[in-house]
């Protein structure tokens, strides 16, 4: 076997080192299943992605996606890293639209540029299916907080979007910071649920602009937290329409309003990974199309580094 080349790259990132790392590996053809876990395990980034085949058929690539523990059907950084490298480093004169083919099923991702001229990777999730509602009284004491630092307008609720999450809905900015997480009592909850990853929200940006703020809690991978989730955020959004978060006429002190938001349709920035150091934006649009909610996720990548694994 010969070596084993990668990328290192910082994603749903505003400026190098922010945002969620990612390793690539861009040609995995012949690897074994074992060996990219050690791998991912090696990097012991919260996610680790293997290109199948520099080679495509009819545009769609073949990848899969590693945590430290065990592979994932969908991830949504990783996603968006790996057709970064894709489009400017495997195939740099092909397509600025592509698809992944990932365990969950075929992922459309492309380019656009935002407002700035910077250019922002796309992805298309798969249709949000919503599970159970837990109660309040349990997340409070997962995260450290109080009954009472929870919206109870809104439920606590499971949905997946190819990766299971548990959308808790906070009131404000100050109780997300405030979160202390009990291990004991975390790994007590994913023990029965289908939901795995916390994913927490206020209707508050970091810089008290429009958007809103976000937390995501992964212990049982190993990653105590993540600092951007594309498939959480996805959720998320299918969240917010589904229950009409930003419905105009359920604004409040706790919920303002916001200019880009409607009932059955969001477009807003999503602020995570600030309470770790790794500050990240993710983009977030969703609207409602007659029972199904059409969802995709943005953001920026930055290349940071290049190497070899060694054949061993």
């Amino acid at each position: 076997m010969s070596n084993l080349s990668y990328m290192i790259l910082d994603v749903f990132a505003e400026k190098p080192y922010a945002g969620n790392q990612l390793a690539v590996f861009t040609d995995a053809a012949g690897i074994t299943t074992e060996r990219m876990q050690q791998i991912a395990r090696e990097i012991n980034y919260s996610e680790t992605t293997f290109i199948m085949s520099k080679d495509h058929q009819l545009g769609i690539y073949e990848v899969r996606i590693f945590t430290p523990e065990f592979e994932v059907p969908f991830a949504g950084h990783p996603t968006l890293g790996t057709a970064y490298v894709i489009q400017n480093y495997l195939r740099p004169n092909a397509s600025q639209s592509l698809t992944l083919r990932l365990k969950v099923g075929d992922i459309p991702v492309w380019t656009s540029k935002d407002a700035n001229g910077q250019d922002l990777c796309w992805m298309r999730q798969i249709q949000p299916e919503f599970g159970a509602v837990l109660p309040a009284e349990v997340l409070a004491e997962v995260l450290g907080i109080s009954v009472e630092d929870i919206d109870g307008d809104f439920p606590i609720e499971e949905v997946s979007t190819g990766f299971p999450h548990i959308i808790v809905p906070l009131k404000s900015l100050e109780a997300m910071k405030r979160i202390k997480v009990s291990k004991p009592a975390y790994f007590n909850l994913i023990e029965k649920s289908w939901g795995k990853n916390v994913q927490v929200f206020c209707p508050t940006a970091h810089d008290g602009g429009e958007g809103i703020s976000t937390r995501n809690f992964t212990d049982y991978i190993g990653i105590p937290e993540d600092p951007a989730t594309g498939s959480g955020n996805g959720c998320l959004a299918g969240y917010l329409v589904h229950h009409g978060y930003f419905d105009p006429d359920k604004a409040s002190a706790v919920r303002p309003r916001h200019s880009t938001c409607g009932r059955d349709f969001i477009d807003l920035r999503s602020e995570q990974g600030y309470e770790i150091g790794r500050p990240s934006v993710l983009h977030l649009k969703a609207r409602r199309k007659g029972d199904a909610i059409e969802i995709e996720v943005g953001g920026g990548v930055f290349p940071i580094a290049r190497g070899e694994f060694l054949p061993y």
